[in-house]
């Protein structure tokens, strides 16, 4: 196990590194320094003076991979690379670079925590709900009611979510002004700006994951195990929750974990039409506002999100199935 565990952070520390070194040089593949002064500053009609002096600020002023005025280590380490990419390593993210934001890592513990309040009820409220309609639907299989319910999956998954939002907003928000429309609180009070948000993002994915799981449900359905459990006299709730559930945990916890790392990332969308002040809307704003070290910081978190959910997966998997061994 330890070795294990050794091995997936080495592969995921390579990973970090070779997704930090292919942002860095596409991003200044576009833009040079200067352009990154002149897009923050205030456009083409700047001086020189200006743009040296904000780059000396931002610590833009040194070579990008290698500077050939020094010897030994500082060779590297007096590099805009090694301060600017290397350090998030050691969770060093520095400022960023447009004028009204500050320091990013208060940013992000912030927003973070933020996220996590929309993205865990998401989370656990799409994968219940997922399972639960698709389990009904299988326990009433090749009837009326599977039909119209599979049906009503094909019609979710084909309604984009930005139809989920808009209704919803206007008709719990405007007509029956039971939430407000937008914003956010501390405390308590949040629950009322994010009721609505995380009712609606796990309806909008509710329709393809049921339709996903209903497949999953039916495959394990026609296995030996399932007949032989039938066999014995077991109900058909026992058949499906006892054994059929449980078998089919694997391909869920492998579904349900893949997006895990985007809820708690934000969702763009959802945060950004809701007016919630998460990562999903620190993402938007840094884009809009062509802030690099924002968005180099929040592929870092997004890749090191991914990898450590992955390996939590595999741990789930010896969790749920005594028969996988992590090796």
């Amino acid at each position: 196990m330890l070795t294990y565990i050794t091995r997936r952070l080495l592969y995921g520390g390579l990973i970090l590194l070779g997704v930090n070194l292919a942002t860095f040089f596409l991003f200044f593949t576009v833009n040079t320094p200067d352009d990154m002064a002149r897009m923050n500053i205030g456009g083409k009609h700047v001086t020189q003076e200006l743009i040296g002096k904000w780059k000396v600020e931002r610590g833009y002023d040194k070579p990008l991979y290698f500077n050939a005025e020094k010897t030994g280590s500082e060779s590297f380490t007096q590099t805009i690379f090694w301060e600017r990419s290397v350090s998030l390593f050691a969770l060093h993210f520095g400022r960023a670079d447009s004028e009204s934001a500050g320091d990013i890592g208060h940013e992000v513990a912030t927003r973070m925590w933020v996220s996590t309040q929309l993205a865990l009820p998401i989370f656990l409220l799409q994968v219940i709900a997922s399972t639960a309609f698709a389990l009904l639907l299988v326990m009433f299989r090749h009837t009326k009611l599977d039909l119209a319910g599979v049906v009503l999956c094909v019609l979710m998954l084909s309604i984009s979510s930005l139809f989920y939002i808009i209704v919803g907003q206007h008709l719990f928000s405007r007509v029956l002004r039971l939430v407000p429309i937008s914003g956010y609180a501390s405390g308590l009070d949040a629950l009322r700006f994010l009721l609505l948000p995380v009712l609606l993002s796990a309806l909008s994915r509710l329709g393809a994951e049921a339709r996903l799981y209903r497949a999953m449900f039916l495959e394990e359905i026609g296995r030996d195990y399932v007949r032989t459990a039938r066999a014995k006299g077991l109900s058909e709730t026992v058949v499906m929750f006892r054994h059929v559930l449980r078998n089919a945990l694997i391909p869920i916890i492998t579904s349900a974990g893949g997006y895990l790392p985007y809820v708690f990332m934000g969702s763009l969308v959802f945060e950004s039409f809701f007016g919630i002040p998460g990562l999903g809307a620190y993402v938007i704003e840094a884009i809009s506002k062509q802030d690099f070290a924002i968005v180099r910081t929040m592929v870092f978190v997004g890749s090191a999100l991914y990898i450590a959910t992955f390996i939590l997966i595999d741990f789930a998997y010896t969790w749920v199935d005594p028969r996988v061994r992590l090796a």
